[in-house]
């Protein structure tokens, strides 16, 4: 470029020293600016002895009669150099404050990662990645004193040892080899690991800034598993007294039955023989309901804790409906029960304990909502590698509204509330069971048309899984 211009007001267009001066001073401005502070003070050289050779008499030589013309000279050379060193520290703050932008840009996008987070998933693994997404690092690495545990993100290897991390996390010390640096995780004042970053050049603040997000990511899942554990106990502890409050009340009528009925027999005037058996059957009846009641109380307990344990067989779907309509025989006496299930459909691959006592409860269901000598119709169907089970009833129905939350604990629709006796666990019940043999359970009702209940469950397979 000095060559250039030089050519020009030599040559093309001959100007004076003065005039060439300047126009090597915007060159060297223009260089400066662009390239940077070695180009500039190269080109602020070399314009002045061009200056010198060309324009200053004698031309052709680096001689200079007059000294006005030395003066000139050095006052050009100074000022040459002085405009190239401020045009660099000018491009230099203005590439720092490009490079704190994107500093900043980079620990924002990635506290908004922390906000993602999943408690659910490992959280040192989830940071790490953040990091490495936001700051578009090669390498990031983790270390949790927590689970002693190196969580690493991004496709490269990172360059600087293991034992560095562990010292960081012991000592809160930092580490930096050429553009891979390590620092300590800080909560509280105290270390709880440490983070490495490979491929970015990042400012000590920065740093900083990027080790207490990871520092407040680990707190705040750590607090949110606290509070995931708090609520599920309070949870836990909501089950036990619904489920309690639920028992009390369902077991309050057959007691008051079973007290009424034992009192009288052994009252001062007894009743007569022949009505005795006959109140005697009323108590059977109502310990027999207590039972179940106490069975779903159990059981219901069992799903929820996680302590329900398949025990697999496998039994033909005629045997098992016919051995729940045995047990439900006295609730569906006065029903028209009718049952089409071919020979030919493959055997059940299930707890047949257990699906049992969720057929009891569609049994339960039907003989509650539906009226004397209505029909109750049961079925079965192979569905590929699945059998489907399923009940149909003529009774009232159930609601739209309720249809959704039928098999929800504890769950009474507005139309049997205080009207039909229930606790709202059987079909919970039934639902679970179902789930855990891997199967499918729903229910299709209409208002006033019946409800019908049908569940999916594994055939018959050759050996046990």
């Amino acid at each position: 470029m000095v060559a250039a211009i030089t050519y020009l007001g030599f040559r093309v267009v001959p100007v004076n020293a003065t005039t060439e001066g300047f126009s090597y001073l915007i060159a060297i401005l223009f260089l400066s600016t662009g390239w940077g502070l070695i180009e500039g003070l190269t080109a602020a050289i070399f314009a002045a002895f061009c200056l010198n050779y060309f324009f200053f008499p004698p031309v052709g030589t680096l001689t200079i009669e007059n000294p006005q013309d030395w003066v000139a000279l050095f006052a050009f050379l100074i000022t040459a150099i002085t405009a190239s060193r401020l045009s660099a520290q000018a491009k230099r703050r203005a590439l720092e404050v490009l490079d704190k932008q994107r500093e900043l840009e980079r620990l924002y996008a990635l506290s908004r990662g922390m906000l993602f987070i999943e408690p659910s998933a490992p959280v040192a693994k989830q940071v790490a990645n953040q990091v490495a997404q936001a700051f578009e690092a090669p390498a990031v690495v983790l270390y949790s004193r927590l689970d002693d545990a190196y969580y690493r993100a991004g496709p490269a290897e990172f360059p600087l040892p293991n034992q560095h991390f562990q010292q960081a996390a012991l000592e809160g010390t930092q580490f930096h080899q050429d553009s891979s640096w390590i620092a300590a995780i800080r909560l509280g004042g105290d270390p709880i690991g440490s983070i490495g970053v490979s491929g970015v050049e990042l400012t000590e603040s920065a740093i900083q800034s990027l080790t207490n997000l990871a520092a407040i990511g680990l707190e705040q899942a750590r607090v949110q598993k606290i509070a995931n554990r708090a609520e599920a106990a309070r949870q836990s502890d909501e089950l036990k007294s619904t489920l309690l409050d639920a028992i009390a009340h369902e077991f309050q009528t057959p007691l008051t039955t079973i007290k009424a009925v034992t009192s009288a027999l052994l009252s001062a005037r007894a009743p007569a023989p022949e009505y005795q058996a006959e109140m005697l059957q009323l108590v059977d009846q109502e310990s027999r309901r207590l039972s179940s009641l106490v069975s779903d109380a159990i059981q219901m307990s069992r799903i929820e804790a996680g302590a329900v344990r398949l025990n697999r067989e496998r039994i033909s779907a005629a045997a098992l409906v016919e051995n729940v309509l045995q047990q439900k025989q006295s609730a569906v006496a006065e029903r028209q029960v009718s049952v089409d299930i071919p020979a030919s459909l493959p055997d059940l691959w299930v707890d047949p304990e257990l699906i049992a006592l969720a057929l009891r409860q569609f049994v339960d269901n039907a003989a509650k909502y539906s009226g004397v000598n209505s029909a109750i119709h049961i079925s079965a169907q192979p569905a590929g590698e699945m059998l489907i089970l399923a009940s149909q009833d003529h009774g009232q129905g159930i609601p739209e509204t309720d249809l959704p939350h039928i098999f929800d604990k504890f769950y009474r629709g507005q139309q049997s509330k205080g009207q039909i006796s229930g606790a709202g666990l059987g079909l919970g019940i039934a639902k679970a069971v179902v789930e855990a043999h891997g199967g499918k359970i729903s229910a299709h009702s209409r208002a006033g048309e019946g409800t019908e209940f049908r569940i999916a469950l594994p055939a018959r397979k050759e050996q046990k899984p």
